[in-house]
């Protein structure tokens, strides 16, 4: 139940606080005074769009918070919100587009306290009653009263099983001279990658050997420099030559002293470095052997790498994953005769499947359109159409997505009319009652505790308006009913009663919420009925509303 509503800087709206209460609460005022700013201040905590042009002029943010008690015990679990006796929802609003949003001071996206405001509460606005116009709807209404959810999984599994194989079944029913095409392409591409006979990683290996093929006379004239240093010439003593002579010189006092001592020990450790070098050296100087022709043969082929390349792949793994592909549509096509007559196989079991599946759903379906019919039925009753009928209309189509029915509700509004659909036949009117009664029956299956209807009374009158303030009436007994509405004999049916004013201070126009006594609404009705200038007669018209209105909720 919602039973505070905290509003800052949205739109004419300053500041305000309403305290709801249990039952039925009605809003009531002049048009534009503010009323839907309210519902839209409500929408907008609970996560529902709300645009910066919502704003006050002159507010750098926007700041509503509600706070609901009586929680059905886990209704916030999967969303990480912990069960309490009272639930405090807030969000901010900012010019620039960001959204702070909160449930118990714990942050929250807008999506999950989307989520959440769903399961609090439910509005139904006045434009809802229009969606019944567009059939494509009354099997999402049917299926949202049904709960057959099982059943609808079941066949959604066995629908796309279907597709699937429907579309590997196309992909092989390819045009003739298409396929040919097809097939001519990728035994060109299988031929020359095969030609290429390619090795992992031989790409980088050839890089690397190119670049030293192409510096080779200066790897070459490094070494022998090298070597040459390192070992000496015939004529010419080396490093290692004279590194041996030296150290041993120092071989014959190195016993006389410990610093010659030193001195011997470490010429003896470069030398033997030195030694590993000189023969790393020579080794390389070995290794470093080539024919004439190879540059040009590792040039062609790194030329030809790289041609393939700009076709098959950037890497040589990747031309090599990509002629696996190829071989592998190959044999598919080559063999698609005995994969499509496997694959018509499996699309006939499938098929059946699918319509047994659809079938089990349709049956459940109608089954439920006739308890649906039956409680639709019960609510117009009491809305004042009495000799309205009401059906659940079935044809069947070809399978898709959400199954083989094809659903329309028909409506005969006047003895002796033939059914016919609701779109062509019912009056604003009309359909605003067929909504509230559906809207009715829906909640009835929910933990929804309050419910919201902005202005769904429009095109609704007379004994018409009664009986929707009885139907309100009879809901709040239920859950919290919040109400705004311009006729008064809605308003006088409820339990706590709020006026929504408009005015202005200072050079602003700002809008006030208060909640009246037994005296103020007996005149806001007689206002509702007959405008400003207040007579006698009004305002005891009033009271007559508000007394029946009284006796009434007694018996309900």
């Amino acid at each position: 139940m919602l039973d505070l509503l905290h509003i800052e800087n949205i739109a004419i709206i300053e500041q305000a606080d309403i305290a709801f209460r249990p039952g039925f609460n009605a809003l009531t005022g002049e048009t534009g005074a503010g009323k839907s700013i309210v519902i839209d201040a409500l929408s907008a905590v609970l996560g529902q769009r709300a645009s910066r042009e919502l704003i006050r002029t002159g507010a750098d943010h926007a700041f509503v918070s509600a706070v609901f008690s009586h929680i059905p015990e886990g209704l916030g679990e999967d969303l990480g919100v912990a069960d309490a006796q009272e639930w405090l929802l807030q969000r901010e609003i900012y010019t620039d587009g960001k959204n702070v949003c909160r449930c118990n001071g714990r942050p929250m996206t807008v999506t999950q306290l989307r989520t959440l405001g769903s399961r609090l509460l439910n509005i139904h606005g006045q434009h809802d009653g229009q969606q019944l116009l567009d059939e494509t709807q009354h099997i999402v209404y049917l299926d949202q009263y049904g709960r057959y959810e099982p059943l609808q999984s079941a066949y959604s599994a066995q629908f796309s099983v279907l597709q699937d194989i429907r579309r590997k079944i196309s992909d092989l029913e390819m045009n003739e001279a298409e396929k040919e095409r097809r097939m001519d392409s990728l035994r060109f591409q299988i031929a020359e990658l095969e030609r290429a006979k390619l090795q992992p990683g031989e790409d980088e290996e050839l890089s690397e050997r190119r670049n030293l093929l192409r510096n080779s006379e200066k790897f070459i004239s490094a070494l022998q420099g090298a070597d040459f240093c390192l070992n000496g010439g015939d004529n010419d003593a080396g490093a290692l030559s004279l590194l041996r002579q030296a150290q041993e010189h120092l071989a014959s006092v190195r016993n006389l002293s410990d610093s010659f001592s030193e001195l011997h020990d470490r010429l003896e450790g470069i030398y033997s470095d030195l030694y590993d070098i000189a023969y790393t050296v020579q080794d390389k100087k070995e290794e470093f052997e080539f024919t004439p022709g190879e540059l040009d043969a590792v040039e062609g082929r790194c030329d030809l790498l790289y041609r393939l390349k700009k076709k098959y792949g950037a890497t040589v793994e990747q031309m090599l994953e990509y002629l696996d592909k190829c071989r592998q549509e190959l044999d598919e096509m080559t063999c698609a005769d005995d994969t499509l007559a496997h694959l018509k196989k499996q699309e006939e079991k499938a098929r059946r499947e699918v319509m047994a599946a659809a079938g089990e759903l349709s049956r459940q379906r109608k089954a439920v359109a006739k308890e649906l019919e039956q409680r639709i039925l019960t609510e117009l009753r009491e809305l004042n159409m009495g000799s309205i009928r009401f059906e659940v209309a079935f044809e069947e189509k070809k399978p898709d997505a959400s199954g083989i029915d094809e659903v329309r509700f028909l409506m005969s509004a006047n003895v002796g009319e033939d059914l016919r659909p609701i779109q062509k036949i019912a009056s604003g009117g009309e359909l605003a009652r067929i909504m509230l009664a559906m809207k009715n029956v829906f909640s009835s299956q929910e933990r929804i505790g309050t419910m919201v209807f902005d202005e769904v009374d429009t095109g609704v009158s007379g004994r018409a308006a009664q009986k929707v303030a009885e139907k309100m009436a009879r809901i709040s007994r239920e859950k919290q009913v919040l109400c705004v509405t311009h006729l008064p004999q809605i308003a006088a049916m409820a339990d706590t009663h709020f006026s929504v004013e408009k005015g202005v201070s200072d050079g602003r126009t700002f809008t006030k919420v208060q909640e009246l006594s037994r005296q103020q609404r007996r005149e806001e009705l007689a206002r509702l009925t007959g405008g400003e200038q207040l007579s006698q007669t009004m305002l005891d018209g009033a009271e007559e509303l508000l007394a029946a209105a009284e006796k009434f909720k007694k018996t309900v």
